[in-house]
């Protein structure tokens, strides 16, 4: 092949990668979850819910910057034989269950803000289908692919086992069944079971990619934003038969295919380190269009993270001093809201902390892995400010104590995270403030 068609084959998979890479970091959670039932992950397969009604603490590790404000419910959908209903109870807490394509576009929302805190059944459906909404089904939610993941969060109020048990209660009435079931009518032929490729972590990085990509684009029929790219794909054998095995490549073409990998890989790298909030990251196919690389910037910042308008991310990459990332081994910090600059929000607020490179929760003696306006004793500056102080050692003042954000004695990354943010927050009016550092 020549050097003109192999830098060809580079371009196609370096794009290829950052367009599929939200869509392998989707499916190490979907295999671990609905496929193998021998991982302790595994929540019993697809259409079936398994709730979490505790909070997230240092040893969950299923999801990368996971929040405790909101324990989560999980689930996976096949839709390829008939829809499923998913059915919600009334409740006064804020809920939202966020339906996400293959690619984590999400499909739709039930939850406070979009559905209201009434009880409803809303049907989720993959593409193709035009039947009529069943009687008694407040709405539709249509997925651009056959296999569709939830990760659902619940508000928990409080931190007593009194307040984890009624968490519960609400949650196992969350309700999934078939559309034949909910409607009555007799079941359709179940689909073929897939052979589904076993995840390794090379999957992500090798050539590899492209041998789980084929079989993932197998489940989501190309829009009309990716004919191109998949075209480009197909003549590379990657056409979603699932059949594309890299042994068979010409070496030229393999080298090309993996130094489009390490391409795509820097390039994300590259977009990762210049994204200072979630804006652009999360969202609808129609909020995102084919922005891929923010797509891929989500995936791993925040992987499932909820776009803006349901809850605004953002965070300190860098600390006031030009330290990147920031680095409690050596500094204490300070993050200052002024008394008009709190975050404004619907539902609540909350900054929590994870250690890096992992982006888990800190094990602390505190047992304290985030602080927001719901957080129990909480001291203000006198003007109405709030100070939070983020340190390894806890402080010696009871005031500031009271404030404090336990962080590792190594670097660190803090997410904030606003549920319904004002418009202020999503215009850019109001802004985060520094995170001061200071030497000891």
């Amino acid at each position: 092949m020549s050097g003109a068609s192999l830098d060809a084959v580079r371009d196609t998979a370096a794009r290829a990668w950052i367009f599929g890479h939200p869509m392998l970091e989707n499916y190490r959670t979907l295999y671990t979850q609905a496929v193998d039932s021998n991982d302790h992950r595994y929540v019993g397969g697809f259409g079936t819910f398994r709730h979490y009604p505790r909070p997230s603490r240092p040893e969950n590790t299923d999801i990368v910057t996971p929040n405790n404000d909101t324990p989560y419910s999980w689930c996976w959908l096949d839709l390829r034989a008939e829809p499923w209903v998913v059915s919600v109870p009334a409740m006064d807490r804020y809920y939202v269950l966020p339906f996400h394509d293959l690619d984590t576009t999400y499909v739709g929302f039930v939850g406070a803000r979009t559905t209201g805190q009434g009880a409803g059944d809303y049907v989720i459906a993959g593409p193709g289908w035009t039947g009529p909404l069943p009687d008694g089904a407040a709405g539709v939610l249509r997925a651009d692919s056959q296999l569709v993941g939830c990760l659902g969060r619940t508000t928990l109020t409080g931190a007593t086992e009194k307040d984890i048990e009624e968490l519960r209660a609400v949650q196992e009435q969350y309700g999934l069944q078939p559309l034949s079931a909910y409607t009555g009518e007799a079941a359709p032929a179940p689909a073929d079971e897939p052979d589904w490729p076993v995840w390794r972590e090379e999957s992500g990085t090798s050539i590899e990619f492209f041998t789980v990509l084929d079989f993932l684009l197998g489940f989501f029929p190309a829009l009309s934003e990716q004919e191109g790219l998949r075209q480009e794909l197909a003549a590379l054998g990657v056409n979603g038969a699932g059949t594309f095995e890299p042994s068979r490549l010409e070496p030229d073409v393999r080298a090309a295919m993996e130094q489009g990998i390490a391409d795509g890989r820097a390039r994300l790298e590259e977009a990762k380190a210049r994204a200072t909030t979630s804006a652009g990251c999360f969202g609808t196919r129609a909020e995102l269009g084919d922005d891929y690389l923010a797509r891929g910037v989500g995936a791993d910042k925040g992987l499932y993270g909820l776009p803006p308008a349901e809850a605004w991310y953002g965070g300190w990459a860098v600390d006031s001093e030009g330290n990147r990332p920031p680095d409690s081994a050596e500094r204490d910090y300070t993050i200052h809201f002024g008394a008009d600059r709190l975050p404004q929000a619907q539902f609540f607020w909350s900054a929590t902390l994870y250690r890096l490179p992992e982006r888990l929760l800190v094990d602390n003696p505190l047992d304290r892995y985030s602080i927001g306006d719901r957080t129990e004793g909480l001291v203000h500056d006198r003007d109405g400010g709030l100070t939070l102080y983020v340190q390894h050692a806890r402080p010696q003042d009871p005031r500031r104590a009271a404030n404090w954000l336990p962080a590792p004695d190594g670097p660190f990354s803090v997410v904030i995270r606003i549920y319904g943010p004002d418009p202020s927050v999503l215009d850019g009016t109001w802004q985060l403030p520094a995170l001061t550092a200071g030497r000891r």
